[in-house]
């Protein structure tokens, strides 16, 4: 059977699975075993032969343990802890709940890199401060949801991790490259607050004493002192993005036990949700590793090259066009499974193109993470919505003027190049 028969066949087969919400994995071996037998003259040894290929990288090791990390520093305290000293510090300007809310995600951030442990576990902690201190329950939410996409950008990073490893990109370099965007996006939001409440009557909390302040950073200074140990190791070199993982997971339970938010008891049920975790994402990365296999086979990104290459020679239109695309899946598709789904076929695009593979991996994350809020399958605002008791559209409509601030941060990495590659060309990684 003809190439464009298994493009068919693979393309059809694919939206029918996803529109009868099959999962993202699930709706990739499905569509490739189609476009297998379809084309006829592959043998299916390669099915296990390209699923486990895409799994054989030690870099993916790191996955689990960050899981793991996150988990244990929601349920141990430290996240809690980072919030209080971040709230001393700026509870007291207007609007400074919604300050910290950007702060303390940058914070976490550099522990776990994952939206939906920031949205869910430091969220539920946040969006009941900021109610009790009279901001509008949609308002809190929208903050949480739009600040957990600076999870999986600042380092260390899951869906970096994965890019990294099908891309066959130095995954520290990704994640150095990973700082400046973060910031970027978490600049933005700060604007969007600040306009947002300019107008606003929101009561002004007293400025909280030295005293208070240095209690409180003498509580949290364990758990603030976790992102300095794990990237400051990564990028000296000291260890590896995979041994960062596991010395991260193992700093979150002994903050655990430190902050007294653990028992013994409630490891095993721990572990178990990590593995379950780690299991989902696992065969999402199997099944893009034939996914991806098939799509090269036949020359799909060639194609999808020369037709965007047809229709403009600028390499920044081009990651436009690419970031417009990741927006609209982005609506429908789980935010670390387009990322899975669309690096094979991203990156040839950007090999044609000359763009630097940091860059693309940058522009890929951040667009397919703005699709964590958006209806009808964004999971961190289906998250914050529960959270805050509030119906998911008004949590929608309140995140209007943040899913602007992330699309024109989103639109300054695609144009200019210095965001994503200026600390890896200075620190040399």
């Amino acid at each position: 059977m003809g190439v464009g028969m298994v493009y068919w066949v693979i393309g059809i087969s694919l939206i029918v699975l996803l529109a009868l919400r099959v999962p993202v994995s699930f709706a990739m071996l499905i569509s490739s075993l189609l476009a297998l037998l379809a084309a006829g003259n592959v043998p299916m040894v390669v099915v296990p032969q390209r699923m486990w290929g895409g799994l054989e990288s030690f870099p993916l090791l790191a996955i689990p343990f960050f899981v793991l990390a996150g988990i244990l520093l929601n349920k141990g305290g430290g996240a809690e802890a980072i919030f209080k000293f971040c709230m001393t510090g700026l509870g007291h300007i207007r609007g400074g709940l919604a300050y910290v809310n950007v702060l303390a995600s940058i914070i976490f951030a550099g522990m776990t890199g994952a939206a939906t442990a920031d949205a869910a576990g430091l969220g539920a902690i946040e969006i009941e401060a900021m109610k009790k201190d009279g901001y509008p329950p949609e308002f809190a939410a929208a903050v949480t949801a739009a600040s957990s996409t600076i999870g999986p950008i600042i380092p260390p990073s899951v869906p970096l991790v994965v890019y990294g490893v099908m891309a066959q990109v130095s995954i520290g370099q990704l994640f150095i490259s990973g700082v400046i965007p973060g910031l970027l996006m978490g600049l933005a939001m700060v604007v969007v607050i600040f306009f947002v409440l300019k107008k606003s009557k929101q009561a002004v909390k007293e400025r909280a004493g030295l005293r208070m302040v240095m209690v409180e950073f003498k509580r949290s200074f364990l758990a603030l002192l976790c992102p300095l140990v794990i990237l400051g190791g990564i990028f000296s070199g000291v260890f590896t993005p995979t041994e960062a993982g596991a010395i991260a997971a193992l700093y979150a339970l002994f903050l655990g036990f430190v902050y007294k938010g653990l028992k013994w008891k409630d490891l095993p049920g721990i572990m178990v949700e990590a593995m379950l975790t780690t299991a989902q994402i696992t065969f999402i990365v199997a099944a893009a590793g034939l996914f991806g296999w098939i799509l090269t086979r036949f020359q799909f990104p060639t194609i999808v090259a020369n037709g965007l290459m047809a229709l403009t020679s600028n390499k920044y239109i081009a990651l436009l066009l690419i970031s417009a695309a990741l927006l609209v899946m982005g609506c429908f598709i789980d935010a670390l499974s387009l990322v899975i789904m669309m690096t094979p076929v991203i990156v040839p695009i950007a090999v044609a193109f000359d763009i630097s593979l940091l860059q693309t991996g940058l522009v890929l994350v951040v667009g397919c993470m703005i699709g964590l809020n958006t209806p009808p399958v964004g999971i961190c605002l289906y998250i914050v919505s529960d959270l805050a008791k509030v119906p998911v559209m008004r949590v929608a409509k309140a995140l209007a003027p943040f899913y602007i601030a992330l699309i024109v941060s989103l639109i300054m990495l695609a144009v200019f190049p210095f965001f994503s590659t200026y600390l890896p060309s200075i620190l040399k990684l």
